[in-house]
């Protein structure tokens, strides 16, 4: 450990080398290397957290680099875990870094997870969030939790010494997956690094044992009002009794896990040319879809896609596609589920990835 790189912490007297030691040999995992996992990383890396696991297995998007400012455009492409990996071993070399390249799933959450003191959720969806609780809960493991919606953020440290869950925050309901997400509604590039740095806050005060951790509580930031508002989480004694993961969480699904396939826009457009025809699905929102779609689209939102599945040709291959391929992933998997004879596509990297592939090409 290098005194002089930490000389600023040590001189705190209620931090001190003994707080340093501490981070030294603390293990953090990171899940989500995207709006809250980039400041997260960069901050626990720079203050000497001693091993880090990052663990995503998305690519750089055109549309991510607003508010994931560690990327550049020239990594359009490339796994986010490890473009990270290899800036933050420039940044702290001394740091054990490990790219994770894969989605936290039921069946690889407990293993990976175990190895770890704490976990900071920067994922950006329910299903992951309630697979996150649910596994450190069994592993009894802190976690560091963190969301962002229009122009709030939220936080709070859950499952630590006794207190409440993501359970006890939030409900699973069915409606959860209702809520827009940030491809829907939109976000300010500012938010996700103030909203990441919070959780990296927390993490030190829990991992140090200073200061007095968002145990119990919620903290709501709103950039707008510029207010923080603090409200208190009871604990539900149920919530802590959760013995063994479920077969299955809502979440987004890895293409290379399912049988419908992904096409380039490239591939796409060149089908398009050779008159290769497609039941062209647009699973954005009414007013997204207004705002500019493709030629011969049918609108029909996500939270519609499963109940009408009967209105697709089976004899047609269907193309589904959104603004980043998230939410398309998500109806593809829900229509396949539904009618199991359908031939689906979807479209990767959605209409980020396309518009930025025409603009390439007119350059």
């Amino acid at each position: 450990m290098s005194l002089i790189r930490y000389q600023k912490h040590i001189k705190l007297k209620s931090f001190g080398k003994d707080g340093q030691d501490k981070l030294t040999k603390s293990k953090v995992l990171i899940i989500g290397a995207g709006g809250l996992g980039t400041p997260a990383s960069q901050y626990l890396n720079g203050i000497g957290v001693g091993t880090i696991g990052l663990m995503d297995n998305d690519v750089i998007d055109h549309s991510n680099l607003a508010r994931q400012t560690l990327f550049n455009p020239s990594e359009v492409d490339r796994q986010k875990t490890e473009v990270l990996v290899q800036k933050l071993q420039q940044q702290n070399p001394d740091t054990k870094l490990m790219a994770i390249q894969d989605f936290l799933t039921p069946e690889n959450a407990l293993e990976t997870i175990a190895g770890y003191d704490l976990v900071i959720d920067a994922s950006d969806n329910f299903g992951t969030r309630y697979l996150v609780n649910d596994a450190c809960v069994i592993l009894d493991k802190p976690f560091i939790y963190g969301a962002l919606h229009d122009f709030e953020g939220q936080v709070s440290v859950l499952n630590y010494k006794g207190g409440p869950t993501y359970r006890c925050l939030f409900q699973e309901s069915d409606q959860n997956h209702m809520i827009p997400n940030c491809d829907e509604n939109g976000i300010l590039g500012v938010l996700p690094a103030l909203i990441g740095t919070y959780q990296a806050i927390e993490a030190v005060k829990v991992l140090t044992g200073i200061g007095e951790p968002l145990s119990g509580k919620l903290l709501i930031i709103d950039t707008l009002a510029q207010t923080h508002l603090k409200i208190g989480v009871p604990v539900n004694p149920e919530n802590k009794n959760i013995n063994k993961l479920k077969d299955h969480y809502k979440q987004p699904v890895c293409a290379n896990k399912t049988s419908f396939q992904e096409i380039k826009p490239e591939e796409f457009l060149a089908r398009q040319k050779d008159k290769d025809g497609f039941q062209l699905i647009d699973v954005r929102s009414e007013v997204e879809f207004r705002l500019g779609h493709l030629n011969n689209a049918t609108n029909i939102p996500l939270q519609e896609i499963q109940h009408r599945y009967r209105e697709f040709s089976t004899k047609t291959p269907i193309l589904l596609v959104c603004q980043s391929g998230k939410r398309s992933l998500q109806a593809a998997q829900l229509l396949q589920k539904a009618q199991a004879d359908l031939t689906i596509f979807n479209l990767q990297g959605g209409m980020n990835q396309l518009n930025a592939f025409q603009e390439n090409k007119l350059q």
